[in-house]
């Protein structure tokens, strides 16, 4: 009997170069026009390819958005290691605020969709929120082990939660992306003292200088 289960699609041989550009322009596209207006014919125009190896390589625009935000997993925070959980958590913010309108825009292009769309959710986390949560987590297991906090502080949880929320936040409240400067004074005004932490004496003169001196919008 004849089988009528049709072949696999055939996936043509891409190098990971040219794979790589076709993500970027995913990721351009959606920071600037959103989900909803993401086209297949879009991406091609924008990577100089025809629609046919998109939609050859990955059939829907679902599973290339995913593929896309995938590509881009990174562990930002990872390396960050000062010696003391306020200089990580500040060094975090200093970091975190460089690639703030990047992120930000891309979370906020995903929209509806991210919520309804399981393997779009998956994707978005595992590109940028699992690899800061293992971050942060690494950062509390160094002060747990040097003393500075207890392993069960009320506080640890909310960590990420506080840092990546004043990023995503500051747009909607002030129409500002939020700068290192921003970040850094949340830090040693909400967060250090949640923990009972307090910042090093260059950090407070750091904090302490007036908000109309930080720097500008980010792009």
């Amino acid at each position: 009997m004849t089988s009528t289960t049709p072949p696999p699609a055939r996936r043509s041989k891409i190098t990971p170069e040219r794979e790589q550009e076709f993500f970027d322009a995913v990721l351009e596209q959606l920071r600037e026009h959103g989900y909803e207006a993401l086209t297949m014919e879009g991406v091609a125009a924008r990577a100089s390819c025809g629609k046919s190896t998109l939609y050859r390589q990955w059939r829907t625009k679902p599973r290339l958005v995913a593929a896309a935000l995938r590509a881009t997993r990174r562990g930002s925070l990872a390396a960050v290691d000062t010696g003391s959980l306020a200089g990580d958590l500040r060094e975090a913010a200093r970091i975190a605020a460089g690639t703030s309108g990047r992120d930000t825009r891309l979370t906020q292009a995903l929209g509806h969709a991210v919520l309804s769309d399981e393997e779009l959710q998956a994707a978005l986390c595992e590109a940028l929120v699992e690899p800061e949560l293992a971050a942060f987590g690494a950062m509390v297991g160094r002060a747990v082990a040097r003393g500075e906090i207890t392993a069960d502080h009320p506080a640890v949880e909310f960590l990420p939660a506080q840092l990546m929320g004043m990023l995503r936040i500051r747009p909607v409240l002030e129409g500002r992306y939020a700068d290192a400067d921003y970040l850094i004074r949340f830090v040693d005004a909400v967060m250090l003292p949640a923990l009972g932490l307090a910042p090093a004496p260059s950090a407070r003169t750091t904090s302490a200088s007036p908000a109309g001196t930080t720097a500008g919008q980010a792009p």
